[in-house]
């Protein structure tokens, strides 16, 4: 099986990768386009803001690829974002790929943005990508923008309100918790991914 890191300039690569390998699999990290469209998985990282991540794919030449891609493709953090329709950050047109738009979080007494830390998932729609996840499963966030909950939605996190901590639309899901920092619930999550 081979699976592609799009190296769309994320700083949390070298993390995903690396919790890859410890999955038994060695993630090709490339910008190149054939060798996306040839794999049977495509990940798209990301941390960092909408607007310069998007930038970087328009200027990889990756957008129209992105939207053509028929295997299944997984977002992370940023890189579900740029999934969605559009983002309130720098008032971002996304990949258009799941209907959802992207929305700052609105600060409130006793809510920091942004959302750092250990939230509980709650799986909204039984979905392969989901398989084993558990009532009081936990995962890892860090991020100041969510997608709200709707029919995109396979699991949920609360912080303040609900919001959408698992996409998915045909081929392309979405985390956005860090799995690759998530222990065994983010390992076994991917796994699942990599068994689509």
């Amino acid at each position: 099986m081979s699976v592609v890191l799009v190296d769309a300039g994320g700083t949390n690569i070298g993390s995903v990768r690396y919790a890859l390998r410890r999955l038994g699999v060695d993630a090709a990290l490339t910008a190149d386009a054939a060798t996306i469209r040839s794999a049977d998985k495509v990940i798209l990282p990301g941390v960092g803001a909408a607007g310069p991540g998007m930038a970087r794919l328009r200027e990889l030449g990756l957008v129209e690829l992105m939207r053509t891609l028929t295997q299944p493709v997984l977002g992370v953090c940023l890189g579900m974002q740029l999934l969605c329709a559009h983002s309130e950050e720098g008032d971002t047109t996304c990949l258009g790929l799941i209907p959802a738009p992207v929305r700052r979080f609105v600060e409130a007494p006793g809510l920091r943005v942004p959302h750092m830390g250990w939230n509980q998932l709650r799986a909204k729609h039984p979905h392969p990508l989901l398989a084993g996840l558990g009532d009081d499963d936990q995962a890892y966030f860090v991020h100041s923008y969510a997608v709200p909950v709707g029919d995109w939605s396979l699991a949920t996190s609360d912080y303040g309100e609900a919001f959408s901590a698992v996409i998915a639309r045909d081929n392309f899901h979405g985390m956005q918790f860090h799995p690759e920092r998530s222990a065994a619930v983010g390992a076994k999550l991917l796994q699942n991914f990599l068994k689509l």
